[in-house]
């Protein structure tokens, strides 16, 4: 093979037929595929693609060597039917095969031989240019470093504008699959010379331009912006001070439009993106001033991040001592450590005579013995409206912190003195503030809103989803009402226990209730325990377990929960635009919505529900924030598996058909992963129904 490749080369620098060499090149690149469908399966083994093309790659080497020699010694010779038969594998996916032999022994071979760094340069700014990218790819991806790719591709970026728009457009602006590693082997190349740092610059105002831009961040994957954010990060860690200096400016505007739009996402992860990126341009920047600082949650992705921002040096070698001053070391040594005793052995001294000299003054004052002392409890108001009282006008806050603690379980305790005051104690938490640290205040405030809304539905429901629209009400007031309406909505459809006792098997729900206070079939239980535990069974099986029943109460209010919060969201008020830029509370609206639906099912209600989230659905469909997308396609889920299957096919059907025509360009085209996913599974969940629809006989 290296024989052939030899000749080919001296005949194209004699100017040899262009057919010739065209065909020659098919047949050695397409050798295992022409040899496999001659033989017809029957190939030796060393024609198999992955044993061939590393010999192809090992003769490509010798090739290279007798070129080498060849200049040494003064004669012409062409490397360019090497550069092409390099390319074609490499654009027939054959890149792992054959550059796993060649990009070792080329690093190996150009560490110290200008002569095979200019072979080497020649070998690929030969590859024409419909194949360069996979050469490129493919020398990016196993390089062991930067400094090894910049041996073995030179300035091909500066010299090739194919090369030069794979390495600072495509890798890092239309991909985002590569590793952190390629990222770093890439960006390195491009700032270990001089004429290549002008492209890192440039690169550089580039993904700032894409991480500042606010229709990026909304309609690209996460996936994608953490990947342009460590290319920023790798960027940053190569500017110089004077490059730094010469776009102080440029920066400081990229990461100010930046930081916003990041910000402004519903996703954690790109927020928290946006503060790491953030800080790190404005610890750049600013190097003697203030610099930026945000609050989130360490953890190893951050740890990696910010590692990013520091340049590792490519070898770590650690200098080795001379045999002559290994001897004058050890000796030191001792010495040293001596020294280091004697310094300690002296230290304590002062500290002993300055104790004296300060505790002479507080030898007369004795402790007070407190160990038989006891912490003053207040005691809680025992009625509903003594705790109104305390929570609106009291200025004991001991009394005010134990009324919190207690106003849950009083509410449930008196539900006929709760019905009484439910809308005015409902407005007091609602607006409650705290005004001591109280361990777990919001849970205790939620908890107590719950037990309210759920002892008297329909007037506390109606007051909270008229709040939720209304004006001078805080962003976090309003996501506070969504989450009181669907913990009340899982407890009011959840069957409470009245004293049966359940299988220690059966799971608990997720919202406990409390438990019945009847006790008259107490006996019945102790019976049956000594009935069981008294009669020999030979054989069992699947044991009975009694699931806790009764009267669903979400049925009757399902409706009060669930239209009030669709009718006005698309009415902007003054300090709320759930349309707008409150996009935030709108995700949560929506998911909300989805529980609701979800916990109708079986209700009288659920139909026309269904058909009313169907229609909200649809108003929002091209909504561009991905979280608020989650919720409309979860919506989708709910009403597929609330709405009876008949009512579907019958009362929704034109509804369904356009949903489904929509979920399918979800799942094809959306650049969010948990949205595809979720149009999935109701394009799913709409087939199961045609299925189950076909088999019931008519």
């Amino acid at each position: 093979m290296s024989a052939l490749l030899w000749e080919a080369c001296q005949q194209q620098a004699q100017a040899g037929s262009p057919e010739l060499q065209e065909a020659l090149l098919n047949k050695i690149v397409c050798l295992p595929d022409l040899v496999s469908n001659k033989l017809q399966g029957k190939n030796p083994a060393v024609f198999f693609p992955q044993n061939y093309f590393p010999i192809l790659g090992s003769a490509i080497i010798q090739v290279l060597q007798k070129i080498s020699d060849s200049l040494r010694g003064g004669l012409d010779c062409s490397i360019s039917f090497v550069s092409h038969v390099l390319g074609k594998v490499c654009v027939h996916g054959r890149q792992k095969e054959i550059l796993s032999v060649l990009v070792p022994r080329l690093n190996d071979l150009t560490k110290s031989d200008c002569i095979w760094q200019r072979i080497c340069w020649r070998l690929v700014e030969c590859v024409p240019d419909r194949w360069m990218e996979a050469v490129v790819l493919g020398f990016v991806q196993r390089a062991p470093g930067a400094d090894a790719l910049s041996r073995l591709l030179g300035n091909l970026v500066v010299k090739n504008k194919k090369a030069q728009f794979v390495v600072t457009q495509k890798v890092l602006l239309l991909q985002y699959g590569h590793t952190t590693a390629v990222l770093q082997n890439l960006l390195g190349y491009l700032s270990l010379d001089s004429l290549r740092r002008a492209l890192l610059i440039k690169v550089l105002q580039e993904l700032l331009e894409t991480w500042g831009s606010s229709s990026a961040v909304k309609h690209s994957p996460p996936e994608q912006q953490q990947y342009i954010s460590k290319a920023i990060l790798i960027c940053l860690s190569h500017l110089k001070e004077p490059e730094i200096e010469s776009c102080r400016q440029e920066l400081l505007t990229s990461m100010m439009e930046g930081v916003k739009c990041h910000l402004d996402s519903n996703l954690p992860q790109i927020r928290r993106l946006g503060m790491i990126v953030a800080e790190s341009i404005s610890s750049k920047i600013n190097t003697d001033g203030p610099i930026l600082k945000f609050q989130y949650e360490e953890d190893d992705e951050v740890r990696e991040l910010k590692s990013l921002l520091v340049q590792t040096p490519p070898f770590c070698v650690v200098p080795s001592i001379p045999d002559d001053e290994n001897g004058k070391a050890d000796a030191a040594l001792p010495l040293e450590l001596e020294s280091k005793k004697k310094s300690h052995a002296a230290a304590p001294v002062a500290p002993d005579e300055e104790s004296d000299a300060e505790l002479d003054s507080d030898d007369d004052l004795i402790p007070y013995d407190m160990s038989e002392d006891k912490e003053l409890k207040t005691k809680a108001p025992v009625y509903i409206r003594d705790c109104i009282e305390v929570l609106t006008g009291s200025e004991d806050v001991d009394k005010w912190e134990a009324t919190v603690k207690a106003l849950e379980s009083l509410v449930r305790k008196n539900p006929a003195a709760t019905r009484e005051v439910s809308v005015e104690l409902a407005k007091i938490l609602l607006h409650l503030e705290e005004k001591t640290h109280v361990e777990g205040f919001v849970e205790l405030r939620q908890r107590a809103q719950v037990a309210v809304l759920t002892t008297d539905p329909i007037p506390v429901v109606k007051y909270l989803t008229s709040q939720f629209y209304s004006l001078n009400y805080s962003l976090r007031q309003r996501m506070d009402i969504l989450d009181v309406l669907v913990l009340a909505a899982q407890e009011l459809s959840y069957p409470k226990s009245h004293g049966k006792t359940k299988h220690s098997g059966v799971p608990k729900p997720c919202i406990q209730l409390l438990p019945g206070s009847d006790s008259s079939k107490d006996w019945r239980r102790i019976v049956d325990e000594r009935i069981k535990s008294k009669t020999r069974r030979f054989a069992t099986g699947q044991s009975q377990v009694e699931l806790a029943s009764g009267p669903n109460e979400f049925n009757s209010v399902a409706g009060h929960f669930f239209f009030p919060l669709i009718q006005h969201f698309d009415r902007p008020l003054t300090t709320f635009d759930l349309l707008g830029e409150d996009h935030f509370v709108l995700g949560r609206l929506v998911h909300t919505l989805a529980v609701l639906m979800y916990l109708a099912v079986n209700t009288v209600a659920v139909t026309a529900m269904g058909k009313a989230l169907l229609e909200f659905v649809w108003a929002l469909r091209f909504h561009t924030d991905s979280y608020v997308r989650q919720g409309l396609l979860s919506c989708i889920s709910s009403v597929l598996l609330s709405v009876p299957t008949e009512r579907l096919l019958e009362d929704m059907t034109e509804e369904l058909l356009e949903t489904q025509s929509w979920l399918g360009d979800v799942m094809e085209k959306d650049p969010d992963g948990d949205c595809r996913r979720l149009a999935l599974q109701n394009l799913l969940l709409v087939e199961n129904l045609k299925k189950k629809l076909e088999t019931v006989p008519s």
